[in-house]
């Protein structure tokens, strides 16, 4: 049953929980996804309380149970993500999924009450500066309310047949008003690259594992390997996974395991 609770901006947060009364785990979107679209997250939160974990998977600012208007920008979505970590009970382990890693990395850099993150394809193999372009570029066609545009430019360097099965749907231009709810994703994105250029992370004392598929992209073990790099308790791991998803049951022992042996 889906619940809600009221970050301190006003925002309504629907979540679901699953598991009681064991170490806190909480997933986070990435760029689109919410729970009536993404059963692969459910399902692996589900496996999780089966370890004993208690796993809450929260629809992101202007998707599904938690409406929004207005600029939804990373400071909003992080006040967002905080209420759900008090939901579960902190502090928590954040799961973060793609540019949900960059929000992630962002939450424990604010000094919200974090255990551990676990980054699954972060994408921060590119520089800095290259990715703070690409979000101007982005942040000027949602302002000008060209939301087509907008989707265009944030799926640029994705596979070309992502974009295109977008385009393939009669209602894509409805769909492309999504990008809407992905500012705070490309400003992540650019704080995290910041943080990952850096040395700041170092002061991070909690665990931090970035992990990637056993098919993946090329640049995502990079990524991987400049996260763990930049922080001081930092591992990289592989899972069961490829298309940029991972497989539930894998992904839910290994959540276990970090929180076990890590958190």
């Amino acid at each position: 049953m889906t619940q809600h609770v009221t970050s301190v901006t006003g925002d309504h947060v629907g979540f679901d929980r699953y598991g009681e009364g064991g170490p806190a785990v909480v997933f986070v979107a990435g760029a689109g996804p919410f729970r009536a679209t993404d059963p692969v997250t459910t399902r692996t939160a589900k496996l999780c309380a089966d370890h004993g974990l208690t796993a809450l998977v929260f629809d992101r600012l202007g998707r599904g149970d938690s409406p929004a208007d207005g600029v939804l920008d990373l400071d909003r979505e992080l006040h967002a993500l905080s209420s759900v970590i008090d939901a579960a009970g902190p502090p928590a382990v954040l799961v973060g999924h793609s540019s949900g890693g960059a929000i992630a990395l962002c939450a424990a850099d604010a000094e919200l009450p974090v255990a551990g993150l676990i980054l699954w394809e972060a994408p921060l193999a590119a520089p800095a500066d290259a990715v703070a372009e690409w979000i101007t570029e982005f942040e000027r066609r949602l302002d000008a309310e060209d939301y087509v545009g907008a989707t265009e430019q944030y799926m640029k360097d994705m596979p070309p047949q992502w974009l295109e099965g977008l385009r393939s749907s009669p209602d894509f231009e409805l769909l492309a008003r999504a990008s809407a709810t992905q500012r705070a994703d490309g400003q992540a994105l650019v704080r995290a690259a910041d943080l990952v250029e850096s040395e700041v992370l170092r002061e991070l004392a909690i665990p931090v594992l970035a992990v990637h598929g056993t098919k993946t992209f090329p640049e995502m073990p990079v990524a991987a390997e400049r996260i763990a790099e930049s922080v001081t308790r930092g591992a990289v791991d592989e899972v069961a996974g490829a298309e940029h998803s991972w497989e539930p049951e894998a992904m839910a022992e290994r959540i276990a395991r970090f929180v076990r042996e890590e958190a």
